[in-house]
């Protein structure tokens, strides 16, 4: 017996699509809780929200989450979110996390980037988006020596994000 499927987009990415995707997110940050305890739970229905907004506008270029040594700034460990349309996306199973990393005395913390479409909203356009909170302006952590596995995804419909983890040495 023989059979086939066949899967069309419609080429319209909706809201409900970007909170699939926004779902993959926070179940990746669910499993960063349950393994180190960290980001709280209450936030991460927030972290998922955010990148549902943004993502469904065109405003997200990449979203970060992990550890970083506050003192100079350079993550210990890192979740990359990088927003893609169209290509080959990659829709994976949340999860798949490298071995667990030491990171007693590291700091959570998050670091967005918009998209260049951002800068061109008004004042009154951004806070129309109605995100769960406001983030300031800061400088990016830096990747020093450290592994990047990459290679999964969270997409539906030709939107999604294309994820990598950063472990320092």
């Amino acid at each position: 017996m023989t059979g086939s499927y066949t899967r069309t987009a419609s080429g319209t990415f909706t809201i409900t699509d970007a909170r699939y995707v926004g779902g993959r997110v926070g179940a990746d940050l669910r499993q960063l809780y349950n393994l180190y305890g960290k980001p709280g739970l209450d936030s991460i229905e927030d972290y998922a929200e955010e990148v549902a907004i943004l993502l469904n506008r065109g405003l997200l270029d990449t979203v970060d989450y992990g550890f970083r040594d506050t003192a100079n700034n350079t993550w210990k460990m890192r979740l990359r979110y990088k927003a893609t349309v169209g290509g080959q996306l990659i829709d994976s199973r949340p999860g798949s996390f490298p071995d667990p990393v030491d990171l007693t005395g590291y700091a959570f913390y998050s670091f967005l980037t918009y998209s260049p479409v951002f800068s061109l909203l008004t004042s009154s356009e951004k806070t129309g988006l109605n995100l769960p909170f406001s983030r300031t302006t800061g400088t990016a952590p830096s990747a020093l020596a450290g592994t990047t596995t990459a290679g999964h995804g969270y997409a539906r419909n030709g939107t999604g994000v294309a994820r990598d983890i950063y472990v320092a040495r």
